[in-house]
């Protein structure tokens, strides 16, 4: 049995394929202003990596903001409940997920099969998301996937006061004049970030054991920090930005074993 999910975000497009409960192959690319062939393209990708044709993917669930736009799926479902299913796959004793994405945060509390009992959903501002690192990346000039390493060079404990994003590159830009480190900044920064989702998770009581998906999850910095916010042990998984495409394709197969019941 081979299905698929696809899941195309904000920012990026993913998509992950199973063969019998196990990953044949995964593919992440940028998201382009058309999420159809965001689609067309980072599933193609992946089938390639697989060495199947399309053809042989039996089912395929599509999630994310773009998933009305993806032509090859065969049904959608919500990226809430694509996350805590394949944040259990991955650790099966997660009970909280904490999945900051490009441009939402998110907190979803799951039982031991993944089911969403309850989630707080955070779309409306950029603070607490990855866009927000991403646009202070883009202002001291550095590349955001060296925001971490960075990030662990800190000496100095500096503290960002503003919340919204506007105000907090204005803050910023003001630190680096006044000759602090970019280190501590970025360290600041990180923590300003992973207060606001602790606080999100906060509104669904945080359960051990607790895992972080989504793109932001590969910044190291980040996740310190948020383990720090949260005050529990943080879980890692593998890919933690494919977690969604992951929780799609397991859907896939529910679909398929349900049928054949």
């Amino acid at each position: 049995m081979i299905t698929a999910g696809c899941d195309i975000g904000s920012l990026t497009a993913k998509a992950v394929i199973l063969q019998d409960g196990k990953m044949l192959a995964s593919e992440v690319i940028l998201a382009s202003a058309q999420p159809e062939k965001s689609s067309m393209e980072v599933m193609k990708r992946a089938v390639e990596k697989a060495g199947i044709n399309m053809e042989d993917i039996e089912y395929c669930v599509g999630t994310g903001y773009g998933r009305k736009h993806i032509p090859f799926m065969n049904s959608p479902e919500s990226e809430i409940a694509c996350h805590g299913r394949g944040a259990v796959w991955q650790v099966p004793s997660a009970r909280t997920v904490v999945d900051i994405g490009g441009q939402d945060a998110k907190a979803i509390k799951v039982d031991e099969k993944g089911n969403v009992e309850r989630y707080v959903y955070n779309d409306k501002c950029a603070s607490g998301t990855g866009r927000f690192l991403e646009i202070i990346a883009d202002a001291l000039e550095i590349k955001l996937e060296d925001m971490g390493a960075i990030s662990g060079k800190a000496t100095e404990k500096l503290t960002l006061s503003n919340q919204c994003v506007v105000f907090a590159e204005t803050e910023i830009i003001s630190l680096v004049n006044e000759g602090k480190e970019i280190a501590d900044i970025i360290n600041a920064l990180h923590q300003a970030v992973a207060n606001r989702a602790a606080s999100l998770a906060r509104g669904i009581l945080v359960a051990p054991d607790a895992v972080m998906t989504g793109g932001v999850a590969k910044n190291a910095g980040m996740f310190a920090a948020l383990e720090k916010a949260l005050g529990v042990k943080l879980h890692s998984v593998d890919n933690p930005q494919i977690n969604g495409a992951l929780g799609a394709a397991l859907f896939a197969a529910d679909k398929i074993s349900d049928a054949r019941k």
